[in-house]
C-alpha cells in the first residue's frame, strides 16, 4: 500500500528559469504590499504632525525625572495606557516625568529633545497633549550629544591650535 504510489519526480521537472520567474513574482508581490503599507504610514504621520502643530502650546514645566523605558500603567493613567497600540507598549520610549501646573504627568518625547532636558530644572517647552514637542529657546542641533567621531571631525576641520587652547583653558 505504501510502496504503490505516484512517482512525483518522473513527471515534474523544474528548470532554473522557472524558479527565477517564481522568485521575481513573489518579490514583486512583497514589494507591492510594503509600498502600500509605507504610503499608509506616511499619510498617518503627516496627519499626526499636522495635529501636533495645530495643538501645541508653550508651557513652563519643572522636570522631575526622565527615563528611557517601556511604558507601564504606573507611568500613565489606565485610560491613556489602554489607548497605546501594542507596538508602543512593547518598545522603549523617552519619557519625562514633569510638573505641569499643579499636576505631575509623564510626557512622551523624541530622543533629540530627551537628550537636552535636564532633571530638577524648570524648562519652557512646547506641549501637544502628552507629547513634548520642543524645548523653547534651545537649538537642539548644538545640544545634541556628539560621538567621539563627530568630535574628532570637528577638531580636524577647525584650527588645531585654537582647539588646543580651548582645551588648555578648561
Amino acid at each position: 500500500m505504501f510502496g504503490e504510489g505516484i512517482n512525483w519526480r518522473s513527471g515534474f521537472q523544474v528548470s532554473a528559469s522557472d524558479i527565477f520567474i517564481i522568485v521575481i513574482v513573489v518579490l514583486a508581490i512583497i514589494m507591492f504590499f510594503v509600498y502600500r503599507a509605507s504610503t499608509k504610514n506616511y499619510k498617518r504621520s503627516i496627519e499626526a504632525d499636522d495635529f501636533i502643530k495645530a495643538n501645541k502650546q508653550v508651557v513652563s514645566i519643572y522636570v522631575i525625572d526622565k527615563k528611557f523605558d517601556k511604558p507601564t500603567e504606573k507611568d500613565f493613567n489606565k485610560q491613556i495606557f489602554e489607548q497605546l497600540n501594542g507596538s508602543a507598549k512593547r518598545r522603549k520610549m523617552c519619557m519625562v516625568k514633569a510638573k505641569v501646573g499643579p499636576q505631575i504627568v509623564t510626557l512622551i518625547t523624541e530622543k533629540n529633545v530627551y537628550d537636552v532636558i535636564v532633571p530638577k530644572k524648570t524648562v519652557k517647552v512646547e506641549l501637544s497633549g502628552l507629547y513634548l514637542v520642543n524645548v523653547v529657546g534651545v537649538n537642539l542641533q548644538d545640544k545634541k550629544k556628539k560621538t567621539w567621531r563627530e568630535r574628532a571631525m570637528l577638531f580636524i576641520k577647525s584650527d588645531p591650535k585654537k582647539e588646543a587652547e580651548k582645551i588648555a583653558k578648561k
